[in-house]
């Protein structure tokens, strides 16, 4: 409050009387004068401090302590006097801000959350996350029908123990005592979301919230109806949220690009290009609604701004730090026999796969290990065998997948295994969140061009990086493990931050500096949707990108020869093919 400074009455002067004739009238008219000065000052000390005292710079009082949303979260309007009349916190006083200073605030609604850092004895400053109470259809509904979310696979299992599956057995010794599942490589939707839950800094004040997390099982809900459904259908839940979205008071405030959400599946599934039925997957990603928002994918769009890559789940999910500890410590002390390995299938229907030469030169070297997963092997299929192979190995050979990524980087790396990586899109510029952007501290880059045009021997190269090199690369690979694992939803680790942690940090830097740039005038006018992948790559304070070494992998040609949104979706069509061929035998 900032109270009106009070003139005492003590204060007004009052001259002396000349002695003489009309002494005692100046004498009254005196007295009356100071009674009067008193009166009106009374009066105007009662209006202006008494009565008004309670609304003076209200609206920017900011509420401390932490709110949870364990009840049903209240709706807040835009209205900034308005945002200040919760009853959850303690109110703390902002320091009094100058008139242009609070015209200046009236215009940006979002305010009030980016003040909220400015109160240093509340930890959740600066970090509150607000989560829409979505109907069910959206969530929950889903895993009711779990036999539905795949056409080959029985998801209903591995939708158990908050999205990490069954536990798996530790026959063989290959994993830890505690914290290991049998986990769906597409489960991140649930996964994510039940580590929401448990998030420390939720409120139901929106007002607060430096992002929005909307709980929907985008992944879930395409896999249902990829296969023998129309358009129409796929569409359907999708066109359903942003309708209920952008009715929302707290969709206006940024016209939702303070908004997340989560799928476990590659951005292809959600990128269909036309109305025609024989295209793939559905339009989320294309509706205007969406582009506003940020959608956390497990492959991002090297092309596009409104998705963003974060890790495959592995099979690893501790409870406790001292689980991570002691892994790491393990994946240090392993003796590790193999050069390299690999563990995968050719793709003799994909001229540009480069797995047929890797197979070949893993065959045909002395110091490299090959797990082929073709013609139903059934030990691809098994994390122990898959685990065991990369805790023996030094280096572990990542070529594109269906798709640019795969599940088996990360296990390999929760190995303590190097990845040997042979296109960009694989790693580099879809993990940016959670992997350093000097690839070279964690991983061999082999061109894929390389490989293919048969210049290269995977052994030479692995061989010539000295022991001491390797020794540094693979302490920085186990130093990466917690930033790439989910932790036990139904838990929280205390030092290490997870997957989790790392994705909603780097959501609210990336919402915390919008709105930054949208107070100081900053725009992006020359920004270039199409390059969006070397914008991920810039240093801190960094706006323009120019030509780049990696531009003939993400390359658009007219002709057709490059990559491109049609192959990468045609990539999606084919995940969904091996699925039904390779479909998990873990029981």
């Amino acid at each position: 409050m900032n109270p009106m400074r009070r003139r005492s009455p003590t204060s007004v002067p009052v001259e002396p009387m000349e002695k003489g004739t009309g002494k005692n009238q100046n004498t009254r008219i005196c007295f009356l004068a100071s009674l009067s000065v008193f009166f009106w000052m009374l009066l105007l000390y009662f209006h202006f401090v008494v009565l008004g005292g309670s609304t003076v710079n209200e609206s920017f009082n900011l509420q401390a302590g932490r709110v949870y949303s364990k009840v049903k979260p209240t709706l807040v309007t835009n209205d900034l006097q308005r945002d200040s009349q919760s009853t959850e916190s303690t109110p703390i006083p902002v320091a009094p801000a100058k008139n242009n200073q609070i015209n200046e605030a009236e215009k940006y609604p979002f305010m009030r959350a980016l003040r909220t850092v400015e109160n240093k004895s509340d930890p959740c400053g600066g970090k509150y996350i607000y989560v829409h109470d979505l109907p069910s259809r959206f969530n929950e509904d889903m895993l009711k029908e779990c036999r539905s979310l795949s056409r080959w696979t029985n998801m209903c299992k591995f939708t158990t123990n908050a999205g990490l599956g069954p536990p798996l057995e530790n026959a063989e010794g290959v994993f830890g005592d505690t914290g290991w599942y049998a986990t769906n490589q597409f489960a991140v939707d649930v996964i994510f979301n039940n580590r929401m839950k448990q998030y420390e800094c939720l409120t139901n004040d929106s007002s607060l919230a430096a992002a929005i997390f909307v709980p929907f099982y985008a992944g879930f809900d395409i896999a249902r109806y990829l296969w023998g459904f129309n358009i129409s259908r796929r569409d359907a839940a999708s066109l359903d949220l942003v309708d209920w979205l952008m009715k929302r008071p707290e969709w206006s405030i940024m016209g939702g690009k303070d908004h997340f959400l989560v799928a476990g599946r590659i951005t292809w599934d959600f990128r269909r290009l036309s109305e025609e039925e024989s295209d793939w997957g559905n339009k989320l990603l294309f509706l205007p609604a969406a582009k506003n928002m940020s959608m956390l994918v497990v492959e991002s769009s090297p092309w596009n701004a409104n998705d963003f890559g974060i890790p495959y789940p592995t099979y690893f999910h501790p409870a406790k730090d001292a689980d991570v500890f002691i892994w790491q410590e393990r994946m240090r002390r392993l003796k590790r026999e193999f050069l390299f390995s690999f563990a995968g299938a050719p793709r003799p229907d994909n001229p540009k796969s480069i797995r047929g030469q890797i197979i070949d030169q893993c065959r045909s070297s002395k110091v490299g290990k090959l797990l082929e997963c073709d013609f139903g092997e059934s030990k691809c299929h098994s994390p122990s065998s898959i685990m065991h192979m990369f805790q023996r190995s030094l280096f572990c050979l990542q070529p594109q997948g269906d798709s640019y990524t795969r599940r088996s980087a990360f296990d390999s790396m929760l190995a303590g295994c190097i990845p040997v990586f042979f296109h960009p899109g694989s790693a580099y510029t879809q993990y940016t969140w959670h992997l350093p952007k000097d690839y070279t501290r964690y991983s061999v880059f082999i061109p894929e061009d390389d490989i293919r045009k048969r210049n290269v021997s995977i052994e030479e190269t692995l061989g010539r990086i000295t022991p001491e090199q390797v020794k540094k690369m693979r302490e920085e690979v186990i130093s990466l493990i917690p930033s790439l694992i989910y932790a036990d939803p139904r838990s929280k680790l205390g030092i290490f931050r997870d997957a989790f942690d790392v994705s909603v940090q780097a959501v609210i830097d990336k919402v915390t500096k919008l709105r930054k740039d949208i107070i100081e005038g900053h725009t992006d006018d020359n920004f270039i949707e199409e390059n969006s992948w070397k914008y991920a790559l810039l240093e801190e304070g960094q706006r323009e990108v120019g030509a780049h070494e990696w531009d003939p992998f993400f390359s658009k040609p007219k002709d057709g020869n490059g990559d491109s949104v049609d192959t990468s979706a045609e990539a999606a069509k084919n995940s969904w093919h091996n699925e039904q061929r390779h479909q998990s035998s873990i029981k």
